[in-house]
C-alpha cells in the first residue's frame, strides 16, 4: 500500500506542479499588482466589517472558517516536515509560496464570490461553481467536485487525525498495545480516536453555522497563543535569531543543502498549509455576506499571511533555533541539527522536543493541546468543504442520504486515521492537496484568459474606493461579467427597491 501511494504521489507532485504553484502565484501577482502588498490595509480594515445573514455568515466568520482549514496539522508536523527532508530552506520556500500565493488567494476567493448561490437557505460556492459558470465546462467542474470531496472527505481528514494521535501518543506514552482490526495500536490512540469522533460528530451535524460560530471564537485564541507561546521560546533564544535568518536563506539555495528538495518540501507543505491556489479557501469564502466578492478575496489573501508567515515561521523558528532537527534526504543526510532523530519526520516530534528542550515536561503536552485544536478546526473545514461539493453534485442528482453518508464515511477516516503510520497518511493526504491544486489552478488560469472576472472585479473595487463610497455595489452586467446570477439578482431587487 505504502509502494502504490508512493508512486502515484510522484506523479501528483512532480516538479511540474511546484512550479505551476509558483508560477501561477507570481502571475496572478503582476496581474493584480501585487495586491497582497498594495491592499494590505484594506485587508486588516474589512476584517471588523460586515455583518452575517440568513443565508451567510459574516467576513469574520468566512476568514475563522478557512484559517480553520489552513492552520492545521500542517503548521506542526508540515513545517516539520519541510524541515526533516528539504532542510531549514524549505522554510524559505513556504514564506515564497506564501507571499505569492496570496495573490492565488485573493482571485479564487473573489471567483468564489462572484458565483455563489443560493441553496436551502445558505450560500454555497467553490471551484467546481465557478468552473461551471465562467467557462461553461461541467464535466470538468465534476471532476473538480468528485476530486474535492475524495479528498477533503477521504483522504485529507485522516493527516490531521493522525497527527493527533501521535501527538497525544508522543506526550503521554503509547500504553498498552491492543488487538484490533487494524493490526496491533496502542490504547491512547484508540482512545484519541474515539474522542475526536464523538466531539466531530456533535459539530458537523449542526450545520455550517455551528461550524463557523465555533471556529470563530477557537481558530483565533489557539493561533494566539501558540504564536506567544513560540515568542517566549523565540526570546529565550534571541541572540540565534540573526543566524537562523541566515541559514534559512542560504540553505535554501545552496547545493548542499538539496536545492530541489528545499524547494520541492518547502512549496509542497506550503501549499498543504496555506492552501493558496488548492481550491478550499474559495468555499469558505462564498459562505461570507459581503457587499463586493473582492472584500472577501482581499480577506482570504490576508489569511494566507496568518497561516505561514506567522504561525508556520513561529513552529520553524522553535525547531531552527533550538536545534531540534535533523535532515535525512532520499541520498542520505543532505543537513542536520544538533540532534539527530530517529521518528517519522512527518509526525510532531520535532516541534515537541523544541518545546521539551527549553521548558523540560511540557513540550510534549503543549504540542499535542495546540495540534488537537489545529487539526481539530481543520477536520470542520474538511467536512464544510466535502458538503459544499455534494451539495453541487446533488444538483443533478438527488441522491437520498448522500449528505449522511458523507458524515459517517469521514467521520470513518477521521478514526482511522488517528490510529495508522504518519507517512502512510500524510501521502494519502498529499495526493489529495495535488490532486485539487492541479485541477484548480488550471481552471483559475483558463477562467483569467477567458474572461478575468476576479482581476474586473478588484477594478471595480478600487475605483469605488477611490471614489470614497460608503456603501460597495457589485454590478457583474457592467463590468461584462455573465453568469453571476445572484449578483444580478441582488441588484435587481436593490433597484426595485430603490424605484418603489
Amino acid at each position: 500500500m505504502q509502494d502504490i501511494v508512493a508512486t502515484i504521489n510522484s506523479y501528483v507532485w512532480s516538479s511540474a506542479l511546484v512550479y505551476l504553484c509558483l508560477g501561477a502565484g507570481l502571475f496572478f501577482s503582476i496581474m493584480t499588482r501585487f495586491v497582497q502588498v498594495r491592499q494590505f490595509k484594506e485587508m486588516i480594515r474589512l476584517l471588523s466589517s460586515g455583518k452575517s445573514s440568513t443565508e451567510g455568515i459574516s467576513t469574520f466568520q468566512a476568514l475563522a472558517v478557512s484559517l480553520s482549514g489552513r492552520v492545521g496539522t500542517g503548521n506542526i508536523a508540515g513545517v516539520a516536515a519541510a524541515i526533516g527532508f528539504g532542510g531549514p530552506g524549505a522554510v524559505f520556500w513556504m514564506w515564497v509560496v506564501a507571499f505569492l500565493g496570496a495573490s492565488t488567494a485573493y482571485v479564487e476567493s473573489a471567483l468564489g464570490q462572484i458565483y455563489k448561490e443560493v441553496d436551502d437557505g445558505q450560500y454555497r460556492g467553490g471551484p467546481a461553481f465557478y468552473i461551471e459558470k465562467a467557462l461553461g465546462q461541467k464535466w470538468y467542474a465534476w471532476i473538480f467536485a468528485l476530486s474535492t470531496v475524495l479528498a477533503t472527505g477521504f483522504l485529507l481528514p485522516g493527516v490531521q487525525a493522525n497527527a493527533i494521535g501521535n501527538a497525544v501518543d508522543l506526550a503521554v506514552g503509547g500504553g498498552t498495545l491492543v488487538q484490533s482490526p487494524f493490526g496491533e495500536v496502542s490504547q491512547v490512540k484508540l482512545f484519541v480516536g474515539s474522542v475526536v469522533v464523538v466531539f466531530l460528530g456533535f459539530i458537523i451535524f449542526g450545520g455550517v453555522k455551528r461550524i463557523a460560530t465555533f471556529t470563530q471564537y477557537v481558530v483565533p485564541i489557539m493561533a494566539l497563543l501558540y504564536i506567544v507561546s513560540a515568542l517566549v521560546i523565540i526570546g529565550m533564544n534571541i541572540s540565534a535569531v540573526p543566524d537562523i535568518i541566515a541559514l534559512i536563506v542560504k540553505d535554501a539555495f545552496t547545493p548542499m543543502a538539496g536545492f530541489g528538495a528545499a524547494i520541492g518540501w518547502g512549496v509542497k507543505r506550503g501549499i498543504y498549509s496555506n492552501e493558496a491556489g488548492q481550491g478550499t479557501g474559495p468555499h469558505a469564502a462564498s459562505a461570507a455576506e459581503v457587499r463586493h466578492p473582492a472584500q472577501q478575496g482581499l480577506v482570504q489573501a490576508f489569511s494566507v499571511y496568518v497561516d505561514t508567515l506567522l504561525v508556520c515561521s513561529a513552529t520553524a523558528f522553535m525547531i531552527l533555533i533550538t536545534g531540534a532537527y535533523h535532515v535525512t534526504g532520499v541520498e542520505g543526510a543532505v543537513s542536520g541539527g544538533s540532534l539527530v532523530m530517529t521518528v517519522d519526520p512527518n509526525s510532531p516530534a520535532f516541534t515537541q522536543l523544541a518545546v521539551e528542550s527549553v521548558v523540560s515536561g511540557v513540550g510534549g503536552p503543549f504540542v499535542a493541546v495546540a495540534l488537537f485544536f489545529f487539526a481539530f478546526t481543520t477536520l470542520l473545514a474538511y467536512y464544510y468543504i466535502a458538503e459544499t461539493n455534494v451539495a453541487y453534485i446533488k444538483r443533478t442528482f438527488h441522491i437520498p442520504g448522500l449528505m449522511l453518508i458523507l458524515k459517517l464515511g469521514l467521520m470513518a477516516t477521521v478514526f482511522y486515521g488517528a490510529i495508522r503510520t504518519a507517512s502512510l497518511a500524510w501521502a494519502l493526504g498529499d495526493i489529495g492537496v495535488g490532486l485539487m491544486a492541479w485541477l484548480n489552478i488550471v481552471g483559475i488560469l483558463i477562467i483569467f484568459l477567458v474572461a478575468k472576472p476576479a482581476i474586473k472585479a478588484l477594478r471595480d473595487y478600487e475605483s469605488q474606493q477611490a471614489a470614497g463610497v460608503e456603501k460597495y455595489s457589485f454590478d457583474p452586467v457592467a463590468l461584462g461579467i455573465k453568469n453571476a446570477e445572484f449578483w444580478e439578482e441582488r441588484i435587481r431587487q436593490e433597484k426595485q427597491k430603490d424605484t418603489g
